[in-house]
């Protein structure tokens, strides 16, 4: 679980002072600043591959990948966030003056582990479908081979499919490419996961 560090309320100027000298990681939510878990190697590699599978099929001059260095700002939810992966169209929107902060994916990926999954899948993901550039989410399962896609249609509805098949790809419906699972999840062996994987 992600543990609330303190109840003490924060502006959005106090959590980013803090967190520019912090030796670990915080999400900011309306206030509150929330300590994030350290990933697992198999949470790295994933991120990692999909990174560079993101560098290696879009256009550089259309689009932009970024790991979970970038802090994405939700303003309709207050909140600061690090997602895995983000991938831009076009160039990216900055949070005012701040080059730390952006605030235009158009695709967001999370690596799920046991102490975040519920949290990606439901408050998270509530939070990251009030961006208007959202157009593509995915949820990757470490433990086992298993890819949640939803994308945004016209109509603004929401839809999802499961890729569970490591011979098949996830097509993405704004970016133009696939990601094939057996790339995504290179050198990751399911046999050695464990349930205590953070």
């Amino acid at each position: 679980m992600i543990t609330t560090s303190t109840i003490t309320q924060y502006s959005p100027q106090d959590y980013r002072d803090r967190e520019a000298i912090a030796e670990t990681r915080h999400e900011y939510h309306n206030g509150e600043i929330i300590e994030m878990p350290g990933g697992s190697i198999d949470h790295s590699r994933i991120a990692g591959s999909l990174y560079a599978l993101f560098e290696d099929l879009l256009d550089p001059d259309a689009f932009e990948a970024f790991n979970s260095d970038l802090r994405l700002w939700i303003p309709d939810v207050n909140h600061g966030v690090y997602p895995d992966v983000m991938v831009i169209a076009g160039s990216p929107v900055l949070n005012g003056d701040r080059t730390d902060e952006i605030l235009n994916p158009t695709l967001i990926a999370e690596v799920l582990s046991p102490s975040t999954s519920s949290y990606d899948r439901g408050d998270k993901f509530a939070a990251y479908r009030t961006i208007p550039s959202l157009c593509e989410y995915l949820l990757i399962e470490q433990s086992t081979p298993l890819v949640e896609h939803y994308w945004k249609t016209d109509d603004h509805r929401w839809h999802l499919e499961e890729i569970r098949d490591l011979e098949a790809s996830v097509t993405l419906q704004h970016l133009p490419a696939a990601l094939p699972l057996a790339k995504l999840y290179r050198r990751v062996s399911f046999t050695t996961q464990t349930q205590t994987t953070p």
